[in-house]
């Protein structure tokens, strides 16, 4: 669901073609122009607005326009003759949210929630229709994507105003904001830190036989748009932790050459003095080799689904009757449509965003079960990290085109140089074997590359998700565990 559909406007329409504070700036350069982040700058550039009124295509205030009758600036969506903004469907969050404001208390350690009594209406409005909206004001922005949107385009907080009412503290919102390590040997994730991250796991000899897919770089960073991620480094071992809102659990074994049985009781008397009385430490993603060890030292083990890991050349022809329906389907689709298939381009970006929306809301419409919409919620983030910083992850993106359109892509990462972990598939659930043909195309490419083994994941325990895993008959299942204090 879009930001837009989730905020009503509280200020009726009739009330804003009246005033003449909103969209308007006394200065060039005013600390009140509207943020917009990637997809909002690709939406209002669809909508006709010029791009060099956006310095940074990443995300960046807009640049205002002179007014054309008189003194000041306005934002170049807006017309001064009728009073409405020519991209209002498309409005950024910035704007959604007016006249509440996000903005940093004075210190800038707390992030708060007020609105602005420069807006008129605001000042005669009934205290209770304000409470009530700030409410639903303060639920959208604490969503899993929003709040992920909000960390990554920290300029959506603005500077501490006199002349904005505070409401209240938004101290989630703060924790994603301000990351205070409770360990002063604790350091945030970044991509910087991949190269790092590589030369662990090969000390670890983790890769040899069937790794699992979350014993990757890309598979934590992907997550970040979730959870903090914190690492830090001792005796030649990396500690993986992500932080939740109950506390600190391991993300994957210790990674290093060391004593794992050692390292493992380190990491958990860590997690002891950081999570206090919170049942949230543990360790995930460990293999089946490792759980047998930990076993015999007696820390407790519970399963979690397991990889799927398919014969790559099998997938790429998909002969026999074993691949019947799944060979049906990618003779319907191109016998119905006119697909190509495309490596994925950053131009691609803003197509493959609206392509999520729709397949989410596809999604929705078949059915869900309460897990699966909270998954779906999650993986909108990772889906937008993946377009936009996908090269620096080592990520390999695949896209298919109906008639020049994209209505389906997928990302994925090398594991070893035999195997590629498949991490996101998204495909137009419209058109019947798209899923299917783009699937098949990226074992082939796989294939071309070396490569022998497709991993496609867990079925995050959903169980139309299992049957169609099982569905392309795995050669091998990699067992998942999650790893207690006995």
């Amino acid at each position: 669901m879009s930001v837009s559909t989730q905020l009503p406007q509280i200020v009726p329409s009739s009330e804003c073609f009246r005033c003449d504070v909103c969209c308007r700036f006394p200065e060039a350069d005013s600390f009140l122009r509207p943020y917009f982040t990637e997809r909002e700058i690709a939406a209002a550039l669809a909508r006709g607005v010029a791009p060099e009124r956006f310095p940074d295509a990443a995300g960046s205030q807009v640049r205002v326009v002179a007014h054309p009758q008189g003194d000041g600036y306005l934002c170049p969506a807006f017309d001064p003759v009728t009073a409405h903004c020519q991209i209002y469907d498309a409005r950024p969050l910035d704007c959604q949210l007016y006249p509440f404001a996000l903005m940093w208390n004075a210190s800038k350690d707390r992030v708060l929630l007020g609105w602005d009594a420069k807006c008129p209406f605001m000042r005669d409005a009934v205290p209770a229709d304000v409470q009530a909206h700030a409410e639903r004001v303060e639920a959208v922005v604490m969503t899993h994507v929003t709040s992920a949107t909000i960390a990554r385009h920290p300029r959506l907080i603005g500077p501490f105003q006199d002349d904005v009412v505070i409401i209240r503290e938004l101290p989630e919102l703060t924790a994603r904001l301000v990351r205070r390590p409770v360990d002063a040997r604790l350091q945030p994730l970044t991509v910087a830190d991949a190269p790092r991250y590589a030369r662990a796991l090969v000390d670890s000899g983790w890769l040899a036989g069937e790794p699992l897919a979350a014993h990757a770089f890309a598979y934590h960073y992907l997550w970040t748009t979730l959870l903090p991620y914190w690492w830090m480094e001792q005796d030649r071992t990396l500690y993986l932790f992500a932080q939740s809102p109950d506390g600190f659990f391991l993300a994957c074994p210790p990674i290093g050459a060391g004593p794992l049985v050692q390292r493992v009781r380190e990491a958990f008397a860590l997690m002891r003095g950081w999570n206090r009385s919170s049942a949230v430490s543990r360790i995930e993603n460990v293999s089946e080799t490792q759980k047998d060890e930990l076993v015999r030292a007696g820390f407790r083990c519970g399963a979690k689904p397991p990889d799927y890991v398919y014969d790559a050349a099998a997938l790429a022809e998909l002969k026999g009757d074993g691949y019947k329906s799944q060979r049906a389907l990618c003779n319907r689709v191109v016998r119905e449509h006119a697909v190509t298939i495309d490596s994925y381009r950053a131009s691609d970006r803003e197509a493959c965003a609206v392509l999520y929306e729709r397949w989410a809301v596809q999604k929705r419409r078949s059915g869900l079960d309460r897990m699966g919409l909270l998954l779906l919620e999650d993986a909108e983030a990772a889906h937008r990290l993946a377009c936009f910083e996908g090269a620096l992850l080592g990520l390999e993106g695949t896209v298919a085109r109906v008639d020049g359109e994209v209505h389906a892509y997928t990302f994925g990462y090398w594991l070893t140089p035999q195997v590629f972990c498949v991490v996101i598939e998204v495909a137009d659930r419209s058109m019947p074997g798209l899923a299917q043909l783009l699937f098949r195309a990226t074992c082939r490419r796989v294939v071309e590359r070396g490569g022998t083994r497709i991993n496609a994941m867990d079925d995050a325990g959903l169980p139309g998700l299992r049957e169609a895993k099982q569905a392309y008959r795995p050669v091998a299942l990699v067992n998942n565990w999650v790893v207690t204090e006995g």
